[in-house]
């Protein structure tokens, strides 16, 4: 097992060691889930998304907009409109 000296900066920000970095394969935007144990912290780095899952989370975001509107009775027209509003036109 590696073992590392991190030391935390006043804002609660920590550095991962270069070669615990490397091991890892985390790079900048690297996410890790963090669970607080009796006496410390366990970092797990948590899997990138793939580039379908991410559309298909986008799409899924668009369709529930989509409806919350249709529910709203707002329209595209209604959004254009708000936009031009809000651009000063």
């Amino acid at each position: 097992m590696d073992v590392e000296i991190a030391k935390m900066s006043s804002k609660g920000q920590m550095v991962v060691p270069l070669r615990m970095r490397k091991r890892l394969n985390a790079g900048e935007g690297t996410l890790f889930a963090v669970v607080g144990i009796a006496d410390g912290l366990v970092f797990k780095k948590l899997p990138a998304p793939s580039k379908e899952e991410l559309l298909g989370s986008i799409k899924n975001m668009a369709k529930e907009a989509e409806s919350i509107l249709k529910a709203e009775g707002i329209g595209e027209r209604d959004i254009i409109r708000a936009a031009a509003r809000a651009r000063g036109r």
